[in-house]
């Protein structure tokens, strides 16, 4: 008997503490409309395509030197890219 009184404490325990349940309404954004993401991919890709051109031309321009110029910079051949990219995208 003392058991199955137990069992009821809890079970009312439980059915007093659901019924003050805390309920939340959330409201989430609307979504993006399309011409924006559109100009805003547009931009991002612009951006990496000009970034591109100055590590390219930055590039080729460093490898168009004479071993005897880079000498004279302090650089060597190997150094070329890592050069390239940082004039390029920064560090």
């Amino acid at each position: 008997m003392m058991i199955t009184s137990e069992r009821q404490t809890c079970r009312d325990q439980h059915n007093e503490t659901s019924s003050d349940m805390t309920t939340f309404n959330i409201t989430l954004p609307t979504s993006i409309p399309f011409m924006d993401r559109l100009s805003g991919l547009r931009a991002t890709l612009s951006d990496k395509l000009a970034k591109r051109k100055v590590f390219l031309t930055t590039l080729s321009e460093l490898q168009s030197l004479s071993n005897r110029d880079l000498a004279d910079l302090g650089l060597s051949r190997s150094a070329l890219r890592g050069i390239a990219l940082e004039a390029a995208y920064g560090k």
